[in-house]
């Protein structure tokens, strides 16, 4: 039976000025979810949620079909993590901290984090404190791989990385998951990346799931038109995600099915639906 690598129903969690909302989103293993949203959204709270470290108000969180609260000792060996900010002692060489590492966990792989310093070109006798904001992501990438989790939880652990080292660590993630016991949770606001790599897409903004679906079967749903309002009124309110209005008319993204044969269609990528649903969301 292929289980959930995480399961989450009806998440909330309360803050004096943020309230993250009634979320419920699931990643099969062996697949990517990207997790989108502005700064502020909810995507640092869901991933803290899930690691146990606030405690939510409501809802349930799984993790390889157990309670995350009762399976939270597997976690250390079973889930890689880098979050925005890698804490590791800055006195510290790589080096020094993979002697470290090989007590921490019981999988700790010697060779396969020697690889990752080679593949990510860091020096390897340099204090932790003397890295750039880049080298420290790649630093925690190479450590969260090399325990062998099967899980992978990644809290904009491309930001601060140049195109070419994000797009080799884009590479690394896919073929981490080749593997279909593997799955990936990455939270990033550059959705363009999370394109390329993920199976699923969640929207989160203001602290709400706007939606959660597979990012195929969405970018098939969904397209692009061009209209003039009274065409824009031809097509039913529900099939509509989101309305950009201007003098020449409106830009609308719609539900295939829904469009006039007669319309000229465009395809969309997954920036361009967060956007227009996020403005949506904003102005009803």
């Amino acid at each position: 039976m292929n289980m959930h690598a995480i399961e989450i129903r009806h998440l909330s969690k309360s803050y004096k000025d943020f309230t993250l909302e009634d979320v419920s989103l699931t990643l099969p293993q062996g697949c990517i979810m990207g997790l989108i949203g502005e700064n502020g959204a909810g995507k640092s709270t869901v991933i803290k949620l899930i690691l146990n470290m606030i405690e939510k108000d409501e809802g349930t969180i799984s993790l390889f079909g157990k309670d995350h609260q009762d399976s939270i000792h597997l976690a250390k060996e079973e889930i890689g993590v880098v979050l925005d900010e890698v804490g590791l002692p800055e006195c510290l060489t790589p080096i020094q901290i993979g002697k470290v590492m090989r007590h921490v966990f019981q999988h700790w792989d010697d060779a396969e984090y020697t690889r990752y310093l080679t593949t990510f070109d860091l020096p390897r006798h340099q204090k932790f404190k003397e890295f750039s904001r880049g080298m420290k992501m790649k630093l925690g990438i190479a450590i969260a791989l090399s325990h062998h989790p099967k899980l992978l939880i990644l809290d904009e652990a491309t930001s601060g990385l140049d195109p070419v080292i994000r797009d080799e660590i884009l590479d690394i993630f896919n073929e981490f998951t080749r593997d279909e016991t593997h799955s990936i949770l990455i939270s990033s606001h550059i959705v363009s990346d999370l394109e390329k790599i993920c199976d699923y897409i969640a929207f989160l903004h203001q602290g709400k799931l706007l939606l959660c679906a597979e990012k195929d079967m969405l970018k098939a749903e969904y397209c692009l038109i061009h209209c003039s309002a009274a065409q824009l009124a031809e097509i039913p309110s529900d099939a509509i995600q989101g309305v950009k209005k201007n003098i020449y008319g409106a830009e609308a993204i719609v539900r295939r099915d829904q469009v006039p044969a007669d319309m000229e269609i465009h395809p969309i990528d997954i920036e361009q639906l967060f956007i227009f649903m996020a403005k949506e969301t904003d102005i009803s």
